[in-house]
């Protein structure tokens, strides 16, 4: 089991979604989150002077997936995600030790679905 969690552009949240529906990707959190990466936010000019705002509007996914919907995950994110442009984001995979449905108690690949 993996945890997948993604930070992409908030514009491409749909085409995201689409991809992940496509690739039979259907148990998604998500959330608005701040952050920059190596472009370390925007810079603007106010009054004459350059003024710099360093954390940037971003969603977050977190996906839980049984080993063979991984790279499916991955290759939809990517899909829906990428412009090319400094900015589209990272994807980070983490090993899940466990999961557990909180309704019937099911635990590990069964309870993720």
């Amino acid at each position: 089991m993996k945890m997948v969690i993604a930070i992409i552009q908030p514009y491409r949240l749909e085409e995201v979604k689409e991809e992940l529906y496509k690739a039979d990707v259907n148990l998604i959190t998500v959330s608005e989150v701040l952050g920059h990466g190596k472009q370390k936010g925007v810079t603007e000019v106010y009054r004459g002077t350059k003024e710099s705002g360093n954390l940037l509007r971003k969603i977050r996914l977190d996906i839980a997936v049984n080993d063979n919907f991984l790279e499916p995950t991955i290759n939809a994110i990517v899909k829906g995600a990428k412009t090319g442009e400094v900015g589209d984001g990272k994807i980070f995979v983490y090993d899940l030790k466990d999961c557990v449905r909180i309704r019937t108690g099911e635990k590990g690949v069964i309870a993720i679905g």
